[in-house]
């Protein structure tokens, strides 16, 4: 018998588990729809908060990460299952209804069952749209394992203070404008806790290593950020995750792969601070998708080509530069492997640099 996704039995299933392919059953009583796209949304913070379906009939659907919906299985569900959908086709009310008071076994026996009284109820519940639910804990997050004190230790003390540190590796370049304007703020004074502080910091050292090609005072400057904790602000972390990736770079094409090992477990550091596990599930999600489908600013570095804007182009594959450098920090994702970054971030270090 050929089952449709509407006669099928309702099961609840968590918002972060639905994949295209799978038939949800919209708010109202319509039939299932199957699930074409799946769109993640973030709140303000970076934490996915919406996931909005396009289904195969054109309509859309909005779900809460931490819901859960009634879905069908798309496929026929047995002799088992054609029970349960005659029940719920030709009948108001399936056919296990309130117990009888003149058999207190079977009473008994089926309160006692919990299998026998969740498919009460799944049948009692089919008609009804979709509720919201609390769903239960997930399994536990991705792991994560962060950088032992041994491992810390490829990490070296700064010479001197963050400010010395910043005026040696300006000293070396004497008439470059750009450095010496950066380091002359630095030199001021160094505060870790400002976010424009850390966002010259980082280009300091970029402009080192890509443009003066000075890796080693290049990492100087970066290890000065490095070492700083991920503390949930994400303006001030996006400072200090271009620096680890950098110096992960400088490492790598310095041999020195236990170093640069060290700076990429760094550069992982948010992903073990959420606690909620679906939470955290559902970001490592979303992450693993902007790993897949990085923006490389195609777009803007064709339109400065057609436009004959050298400097724009410049700029726009600056960044192309610094999102691959991030990707290779990370192992590459599941649509570009490591060899093939290595060779597209030494086109793009050749572009930047002519």
């Amino acid at each position: 018998m050929t089952h449709s996704p509407a006669t099928q039995q309702y099961r609840e299933k968590q918002a972060g588990d639905l994949r295209p392919g799978d038939f949800v059953f919209p708010p109202g009583d319509g039939p299932a729809q199957e699930i074409v796209s799946i769109d993640v949304e973030n709140d303000d913070y970076g934490v996915a908060a919406l996931l909005r379906l396009t289904m195969d009939d054109g309509g859309t659907v909005r779900i809460a990460v931490g819901s859960s919906v009634p879905v069908g299985d798309g496929v026929p569900a047995g002799p088992a299952g054609d029970a349960a959908d005659a029940g719920t086709a030709d009948s108001p009310e399936p056919d296990v209804a309130e117990p009888d008071s003149s058999t207190p076994d079977s009473s008994t026996s089926a309160s006692s069952t919990p299998d026998s009284s969740t498919s009460a109820e799944a049948g009692a519940d089919a008609p009804a749209g979709p509720a919201v639910v609390v769903p239960p804990r997930p399994e536990t997050p991705p792991a994560y394992t962060g950088p032992s004190a041994e491992e810390l230790a490829l990490i070296p003390e700064p010479a001197g203070t963050p400010e010395a540190v910043v005026r040696a590796a300006a000293a070396n370049h004497k008439g470059k404008n750009g450095v010496q304007v950066l380091a002359e703020r630095l030199a001021k004074g160094i505060n870790t806790k400002s976010g424009s502080c850390l966002r010259d910091l980082s280009n300091l050292a970029f402009d080192l290593c890509i443009v003066l090609r000075d890796p080693d005072h290049a990492l100087e400057v970066a290890d000065l950020l490095n070492v700083l904790p991920f503390d949930g602000n994400l303006d001030r972390w996006a400072s200090i995750e271009r620096a680890l990736a950098l110096s992960s770079f400088i490492c790598r094409e310095a041999g020195q792969a236990e170093r640069a090992a060290v700076y990429e477990k760094l550069l992982r550091a948010p992903e073990s601070q959420e606690e909620d596990p679906f939470k955290a599930r559902i970001n490592a999600r979303v992450r693993q998708r902007s790993l897949n489908e990085p923006n490389l600013y195609d777009k803007e570095i064709f339109r400065a080509i057609d436009n004959g804007n050298h400097e724009a182009e410049r700029e726009w594959r600056f960044l192309r530069l610094e999102a691959l450098m991030f990707l290779r920090a990370h192992g590459g994702s599941k649509t570009i492997g490591e060899d093939e970054l290595a060779r597209r971030i030494a086109n793009e270090l050749e572009s930047v640099r002519a």
